[in-house]
C-alpha cells in the first residue's frame, strides 16, 4: 500500500524523469522502462499514476504549461505599471523564461508539438495553450487598438514568440533570451504606436 502523501511526490518524480529522458533520447525512445529507471521506481508505478506513456507525456506538458502560466502570473503581480505594454512585456518574458528555454523543456515542447498532430489528447492541450497565448495578447492590444487591429497584432506577436522560440530551440546554440525579447518588444511597440488618439 502506498504511503499517504506520496502521490504528488511520485508524480513529480516521474514528470522530471520524463523531461530528462526526452532530453537524453527523444520522445520516441523515452520508454516507460527508461523513465522509471531515471525516476528510481518500478515500471508499474507509471501505469498506476498515469495509465500509460501518453498519460505521462500529457501530465509533463501540463506541468510545463502551468510553469509558463505561473511565471506570467508572478510577473503580472509584481507590475507597478498597468499599461498594455507592461502586460505584453510580462507575457513575452514568461514565454522566454528559463523554465521554458532550458534543454529538457525545449526538447519536450518540440516533441509534444509533433505528437500533438496525431494524438487527440495532446492536440487538445496544444489548442488550449495556443488559445491562451492569443487571448492574453489580444486582450492587452484591445485596450488601445480597434478589434481587428488588436487581433492582427496578437496573431503577429504570438507567431513571433513561437517562431523565435522554435529557431532558438533548433539552432543548437544557447538560447539568446535577450535578443528574442528585444525583437518582440520592437514589434509590440510598432503595433502599440498605431493606437487611435
Amino acid at each position: 500500500m502506498p504511503k499517504v502523501g506520496m502521490q504528488p511526490i511520485r508524480r513529480q518524480q516521474l514528470i522530471e524523469a520524463t523531461l530528462q529522458a526526452v532530453d537524453q533520447v527523444g520522445m520516441a525512445d523515452a520508454s516507460i522502462a527508461l523513465i522509471a529507471r531515471l525516476a528510481g521506481v518500478s515500471n508499474g508505478i507509471i501505469s498506476h499514476y498515469f495509465k500509460d506513456k501518453n498519460g505521462l507525456i500529457a501530465a509533463t506538458m501540463r506541468y510545463l504549461m502551468n510553469a509558463l502560466i505561473d511565471n506570467v502570473t508572478e510577473r503580472r503581480q509584481a507590475l507597478s505599471d498597468d499599461s498594455p505594454r507592461a502586460h505584453l512585456q510580462v507575457i513575452v518574458e514568461g514565454n522566454f523564461d528559463a523554465s521554458q528555454v532550458n534543454g529538457p523543456a525545449m526538447k519536450t515542447w518540440l516533441a509534444f508539438w509533433a505528437a500533438s498532430m496525431h494524438q487527440p489528447s495532446l492536440h487538445r492541450l496544444q489548442r488550449i495553450n495556443d488559445h491562451r497565448l492569443y487571448s492574453n495578447l489580444c486582450c492587452q492590444f484591445r485596450r488601445v487598438l480597434p478589434q481587428a487591429q488588436a487581433r492582427n497584432a496578437a496573431r503577429g506577436l504570438a507567431a513571433l514568440i513561437d517562431g523565435l522560440w522554435l529557431r532558438g530551440a533548433l539552432s543548437g546554440d544557447g538560447f539568446d533570451t535577450d535578443q528574442a525579447q528585444r525583437i518582440c518588444y520592437e514589434y509590440m511597440d510598432l503595433q502599440l504606436a498605431k493606437q487611435v488618439s
